[in-house]
């Protein structure tokens, strides 16, 4: 098959370490060769945390500069900054709810308007789709859901050759059971919306 780099960025406690996980998973469930690799930085203090997921006939899990086909943001500022990893005609799919820095939090310094941050998402990349992956984790039944509402907005973007039924059974075999229902509604949200984005 050809190969696939998808490049997850966030902030500590945000659990995109899990959902690439989960996405390994999937693909190796399917027979599909898939290598993850994980870059924690301060993920306790809210520090930057990026994680990738690559598919297919490659031989590192490092994904260099340009090469991602895929960007995968939890966070908009995080999302701007991680541009650079997105090849030329890539795809990014971004959470547009700010997280802000502690830095923010205290007084200390500023969160740019989201507007001014999408503009300038926009104007770098051609195809990117956003969703306010933290109102639908709500909607969901639990805001720790964000991760799972952008595993569905991944998957529904029909760019990776796992089906929304292969990541719910990895979902239902490898998450606590307790979450169980709220996952599966949080990935159905998120699916749903990048499937809508899709045909718009």
């Amino acid at each position: 098959m050809q190969s696939k780099r998808i490049v997850f960025v966030g902030v500590g406690g945000q659990g995109n370490l899990l959902i690439t996980r989960l996405l390994g998973q999937a693909a190796l469930a399917k027979d599909i060769p898939a290598l993850v690799s994980e870059i924690h930085g301060m993920a306790q203090r809210g520090g930057i945390v990026e994680s990738a997921v690559v598919m297919g006939n490659v031989h590192s899990p490092i994904v260099a500069d340009g090469e991602a086909d895929l960007l995968i943001g939890f966070e908009p500022m995080e999302t701007l900054r991680a541009l650079g990893k997105v090849r030329k005609h890539g795809m990014v799919l971004t959470n547009t709810a700010p997280v802000p820095p502690f830095t923010v939090s205290i007084g200390q310094g500023s969160y740019p308007e989201l507007e001014l941050i999408m503009k300038s998402i926009r104007s770098r990349i051609d195809n990117v789709f956003s969703m306010n992956a933290k109102e639908l984790a709500n909607e969901a039944g639990s805001v720790q859901a964000v991760n799972m509402v952008l595993l569905g907005g991944l998957i529904g973007l029909d760019q990776l050759p796992v089906s929304a039924d292969d990541m719910k059974a990895t979902i239902t075999q490898h998450t606590k059971q307790s979450f169980l229902d709220i996952n599966i509604k949080a990935f159905d949200l998120g699916f749903e919306q990048a499937q809508g984005m899709l045909k718009s």
